[in-house]
């Protein structure tokens, strides 16, 4: 599993390790993997030039003993300096005498235009609220510059504990990161300015509670429900979609075919759209009686193409198993019978309805997706799984908020968030917990949405389609 840890983790982290190590100690390792990163990145450092974009403290003293390794390896480096009083002085002294240059922000650009690398050590993971203007200035020549762009722990302008972007900030083709990711690093929009992450061991000792976890295959293939030989249908569980409705047939259909994929052993469908239901999946268990009435399940599927039938959701909500609440569902649902469950409730907004929930816009939700998702699940007592770029599901009780790694830009199309919801049910009816119905099933989906994208637009269908490809990868590798 894949961690991130905040600013202040991290800083006490430094702090014991450094109180056990020579002055500098590491400061070195992390300035040696740098170098190493950057040499990878050029192939060739002999003769390359090389610009370091130097801020005060930690970050810049990184970038300065890092550009003193290349330098040393014949590469010409020549360092920025935002404030040449309050650079690293010993960094900056390891630079002059392995041959290299330093030089004010004035008729800097130049020399940005004309490099190959570009080494961002403007701000650290403790940089708030934005770059000053000499910094935006060099991130500008920086994103316009043909070099490749490096950046030291994160990019400059970011905000290493909430993946914010508040104006400016430099965009990296690759980000080399130490000890441990940053949550920054892993949710949007500042990990659009990441590029590609390398991590940098440098033997931090850390908590087991992270502020963010990304399941990697093995921990999904660890969750991922298993038939024995002693299971039948309904020990394999039963998930109930109430979905649908004369407008939106097609999300029922959607969702039923999600669920189907998921490992449950059955699903009942309740709703307007029966017959077309029953038309694509001969195999559904329909009831036109209400969720109420409709028969045993283990877990609900609540909300996609619902329209205005708040008394489904009503129903549902009611129940004594757990819930998923998707689309009209999200809307129609009364906080205070979400926050009365005993049972674990699992929400799924997008951008939009999560915005509608929490009564803010939603550029506020986008900017702010990890804030976002921990009000909402506060706020309701349930777990909130944000779709989106990043996708992020937080738990009700706290603890570390997942982020899914996979996923393709291809998934933004109609339908893709009921298959999901009716995957994500059935891992609830499984067995799961929300937490992990929610985390599982954004990873399948994701995977799939690769598997049937390949490259080229894809439909809702296609994605359903492709889960048993995504389950087998899992379960293969």
């Amino acid at each position: 599993m894949r961690t991130a840890y905040n600013v202040e983790t991290v800083r006490a982290a430094e702090r014991e390790l450094m109180a056990r190590l020579p002055e500098g100690a590491l400061m070195q390792r992390a300035a040696a993997g740098l170098a190493a990163a950057c040499a990878d990145l050029l192939g060739r450092v002999y003769g390359r030039r090389v610009v370091l974009l130097v801020g005060s403290g930690d970050n810049g003293g990184d970038a300065l003993y890092a550009g003193a390794r290349l330098a040393r390896r014949g590469a010409g480096v020549a360092a920025v300096l935002l404030a040449p009083e309050r650079a690293h002085s010993a960094g900056l002294a390891a630079l002059r005498r392995a041959g290299g240059r330093a030089v004010g922000v004035e008729g800097a650009e130049r020399l940005i235009e004309q490099a190959d690398l570009l080494l961002d050590g403007i701000v650290g993971i403790g940089g708030k609220g934005g770059l000053r203007p000499d910094a935006v200035r060099l991130a500008e020549a920086a994103e316009r510059a043909r070099a490749a762009v490096v950046a030291v722990d994160l990019p400059s302008g970011v905000d290493a504990d909430t993946g914010e972007v508040r104006g400016a900030a430099v965009r990296a083709d690759l980000t080399v990161t130490f000890g441990t990711h940053k949550p920054g690093l892993l949710i949007d929009p500042a990990r659009e300015y990441a590029g590609s992450v390398r991590l940098v061991d440098i033997g931090l000792s850390l908590p087991p509670q992270a502020e963010l976890e990304a399941l990697q295959h093995a921990d999904v293939r660890r969750l991922l429900p298993v038939p024995g030989g002693e299971s039948d249908k309904y020990r394999r569980g039963v998930v109930g979609i109430a979905a649908g409705s004369a407008r939106y047939p097609g999300a029922a259909v959607l969702a039923v075919y999600g669920a189907l994929r998921g490992g449950a052993g059955a699903v009942r469908y309740v709703g307007p759209a029966a017959d077309a239901v029953i038309a694509r999946f001969p195999e559904t268990l329909v009831s036109d009686r209400g969720p109420k009435h409709a028969g045993r399940v283990q877990a609900w599927v609540v909300g996609p193409g619902a329209g205005d039938d708040a008394s489904a959701v009503g129903e549902v909500l009611a129940s004594q198993v757990p819930v998923l609440v998707d689309a009209d569902g999200l809307r129609l649902a009364d906080r205070d019978a979400v926050r009365a469950r005993t049972a674990p409730t699992l929400m799924t907004p997008h951008a939009g309805e999560a915005a509608a929930l929490l009564g803010v816009p939603r550029e506020e939700v986008e900017g702010a997706r990890l804030a976002s998702a921990r009000e909402l699940a506060g706020r309701y007592g349930a777990t909130v799984l944000l779709k989106g770029s990043t996708t992020l599901v937080a738990d009700a009780g706290g603890g570390a908020v997942r982020v899914n790694p996979t996923g393709t830009a291809w998934l933004a199309t109609a339908g893709s968030g009921d298959v999901l919801s009716g995957l994500a049910g059935s891992l609830l009816a499984s067995g799961l917990s929300a937490l992990d119905a929610g985390s599982v099933g954004a990873y399948l989906h994701g995977l799939a949405g690769r598997f049937a994208a390949d490259g080229a637009p894809v439909g809702a269908h296609d994605v359903a389609e492709a889960v048993p490809a995504a389950w087998r990868d899992v379960t293969d590798a």
